[in-house]
């Protein structure tokens, strides 16, 4: 069993390099907590579960505070910020205060408009949320 942790908190680890967001990285110290019980009690499979569970979810409530800081703090500068003002293309048509896919460089992303944009125009981007840009027809026809 410690074998099939290893893999999963190996994994999350690198993943997380990936996306910098803090909570794969107490995922996977929690699943490297649930290894170290699996070589003292390789039987308590429900014991590497609970510790490893637990553990993800004493951090990610003790860091959530610290990461809001660090965020807030001055010179933070979120990437995903800088998609404000850049031009995008619609990938699947945005209906009337619906929701359409805007590719804004090389990635896509969930995209609301006020007004309809069809599929091939160019738009901009007014602002986002986690997940979704707020966008508006290039030159705001």
């Amino acid at each position: 069993m410690w074998v099939i942790w290893l893999i999963i908190g190996v994994t999350l680890l690198i993943v997380e390099m990936f996306t910098l967001t803090f909570y794969l990285l107490w995922l996977g110290i929690g699943a490297l907590v649930a290894l170290v019980l699996a070589f003292i009690l390789p039987d308590a499979y429900a014991l590497q579960i609970v510790a490893g569970c637990i553990v993800a979810i004493v951090l990610t409530i003790w860091t959530k505070p610290l990461t809001r800081r660090l965020r807030h703090s001055r010179g933070f500068r979120d990437v995903i910020d800088e998609l404000v003002g850049k031009e995008g293309v619609v990938v699947e048509s945005i209906g009337a205060e619906g929701t359409g896919i805007v590719k804004v460089g090389n990635e896509s992303w969930s995209a609301r408009s006020e007004s309809p944009v069809d599929r091939g125009e160019k738009v901009i981007v007014l602002s986002r949320t986690s997940t979704t840009l707020e966008v508006q027809k290039w030159g705001g026809i």
